[in-house]
């Protein structure tokens, strides 16, 4: 094992899988299984382990530059992998007017564990895929041309390939699963590797993430795997927003539950996605008999500060 190899940090695997009992999803006779991820580790919970696992072994020591927003759960995790693992991480952060203003918590926290932050318009940003942009950003960075650059949320090929095995997990285990969706890079690896119907819940507007986990799986496998689908209608407005309803349900399903299972929800992703599973349970979408496992994908970010 080498000096830069997560296994290091001893990651929680496999995560666990704990039955819930909720009336709601009894009444139709179905059983709710959490899979927590966000236990697999407190500086990188969740499907930010999963992604990231294989592109730092790939990195294998050198500067890791990515991409993300003010509040970017990923930024967050690949800095603190770079402070627990000892190499350098550089921040591509959504917006140049930001870099005038103190650093909001997310990104204080980036800062705090190494990671040099680089502020880029919005403009620049959108085109960070093409090499011209790219090479411009890793100017702007200081960075060197060997840097390994990992894409905005994680998902590439290897990240893929690494939440594959989040469905092989819950083979045997769960009729169905389902996982909030930004990028889609969790929910194409989850699809491949799991022997049943997937569900991916969306948490941006715009119709836009089939194309993409498809291109995912095309990349990662060469074409697409397993029986995998969406379902646009829980983003609560978008990426970041909510509904008094959507606040309601969580509050109501951390006092029925969290206590039992030292459970608070995140808010972005993984409320949205047991909402739009409560709902698809009142409207009949699942059989009699059903065990639906939920991916936790992480945790709240209080809660992940309060764990270092």
């Amino acid at each position: 094992m080498n000096a830069f190899d997560p296994a290091r940090l001893r990651p929680r695997l496999p995560s666990p899988l704990e039955p819930v009992e909720d009336e709601r999803f009894t009444r139709h006779g179905l059983t709710l299984l959490l899979k927590r991820d966000d236990l697999i580790h407190p500086d990188l919970p969740g499907n930010k382990w999963r992604k990231l696992a294989l592109n730092l072994r790939a990195a294998a020591g050198r500067p890791v530059l990515t991409f993300g927003g003010a509040y970017s759960n990923h930024l967050r995790a690949t800095a603190a992998a770079g402070r627990l693992l000892g190499f350098a991480t550089i921040g591509v952060v959504r917006g140049d007017e930001l870099a005038d203003r103190p650093l909001n918590p997310s990104l204080a926290r980036c800062a705090a564990d190494g990671m040099r932050l680089v502020f880029a318009d919005r403009a620049t940003y959108r085109a960070k895929h093409e090499p011209e942009a790219l090479t411009r950003l890793l100017a702007l960075a200081g960075a060197s041309e060997d840097a390994y650059v990992v894409p905005e949320g994680g998902s590439n090929a290897l990240a893929v390939e690494g939440c594959a095995e989040l469905g092989r997990e819950l083979r045997g285990a769960a009729d169905t699963a389902a996982v909030a969706c930004g990028t889609g890079g969790t929910l194409a690896g989850l699809a491949a590797g799991f022997d049943g119907p997937v569900l991916g819940v969306p948490v941006l507007k715009g119709g836009f993430l089939g194309a993409e986990v498809a291109a995912l799986q095309e990349t990662a496998f060469g074409g697409r795997r397993g029986d995998w689908r969406l379902d646009e209608r829980f983003h609560g407005g978008g990426y970041a927003r909510t509904t008094p309803e959507l606040d309601a349900f969580v509050r109501d399903f951390e006092a029925r539950h969290g206590t039992r299972h030292g459970l608070a929800i995140e808010r972005l992703y993984v409320a949205k996605m047991l909402h739009g599973l409560l709902t698809l349970a009142e409207e009949g979408a699942f059989p009699p008999g059903t065990r639906i496992a939920a991916v936790v994908t992480g945790a709240p970010e209080s809660q992940a500060a309060s764990s270092r």
